[in-house]
């Protein structure tokens, strides 16, 4: 067989993914009731940053498609109505992992996705990434088949040193025993329980609660969708260690740089360019 040409670096389109034929997973022709075809996916990446410092923690992958209709949340929804988030999840890691060499990464999960094993195959992406990964696990749909899934994900994290990250917590089937019961490395605020923070006291307590009950469980905590200086600041008072939102980065292709907010009596936003290599962390 013939080796398939390297991505180019300045591809995020699958069609330019080493692999993007997906072997043993079916053709390389449309996906989604044939309306998605493999030109049609690509990813951008959107920075996560140490609040105490500014700094880059990770970035996450998130997918673009330009077919009409069909914005990430709509792309996932009929891939799981075709049993076919695994295909899609292999697709996004097919076309992120050869971009994101050397800085750690945080790849969203399906939960049906779990169930159809496409993860656990040896050739997956992240079994060749060079550094952490992390997975999130989405409360935004119901985490059906449970022993299955933690079965999966216990086999995955133990032979890549992926750590495990609870998603969107706040959202329509939230669940606080999932910390306990799936122990995860990170949890990340869904942006409901950040969008007007500074302005809602009782929520800031709850925040601060939940910022509290997850550290003492060994997770960290990510506050997603930080769009302005004073959510911001109130989610530094929670106490939540990262943030990410529009204030500080931008979904892009290239990497973006990270914006962060200077003091208040500053008027520019100085740029912080992310480091070319992150050290690896203890797992």
């Amino acid at each position: 067989m013939t080796a398939r040409p390297s991505v180019p670096p300045w591809s995020n389109r699958l069609s330019d993914a080493p692999s993007a034929g997906i072997e043993g997973g079916g053709d390389r022709g449309h996906f989604c009731d044939g309306l998605v075809k493999p030109e049609d996916l690509s990813t951008v990446f959107q920075p996560i940053v140490c609040l105490d410092t500014g700094k880059l923690f990770a970035y996450e992958t998130l997918v673009r498609c330009e077919v009409p209709g069909f914005a990430p949340t709509t792309l996932f929804e009929r891939a799981a109505a075709e049993r076919s988030t695994g295909r899609l999840g292999r697709m996004i890691r097919e076309i992120a992992v050869p971009l994101c060499g050397g800085t750690p990464v945080f790849f969203n999960l399906h939960p049906n996705e779990l169930a159809e094993r496409w993860l656990v195959r040896p050739d997956d992406p992240i079994f060749a990434h060079d550094h952490d990964i992390y997975l999130e696990i989405t409360e935004s749909v119901p985490l059906s088949h449970f022993d299955l899934c933690v079965s999966v994900l216990r086999e995955v994290c133990a032979r890549t040193g992926a750590h495990l990250v609870i998603d969107d917590l706040g959202a329509g089937y939230s669940n606080l025993k999932l910390i306990a019961d799936l122990e995860p490395r990170v949890v990340k605020l869904d942006r409901a329980l950040v969008q007007d923070l500074h302005r809602k006291p009782r929520q800031q307590k709850l925040v601060s609660m939940v910022v509290h009950l997850c550290n003492e469980l060994g997770a960290a905590v990510v506050a997603e969708g930080i769009e302005t200086r004073d959510e911001l600041s109130a989610v530094c008072d929670s106490g939540a260690q990262y943030g990410q939102g529009y204030l500080l980065g931008r979904p892009s292709f290239p990497m973006p740089p990270i914006t962060w907010p200077p003091p208040p009596s500053e008027s520019r936003l100085p740029t912080i360019r992310p480091p070319p290599r992150m050290p690896r962390t203890d797992p």
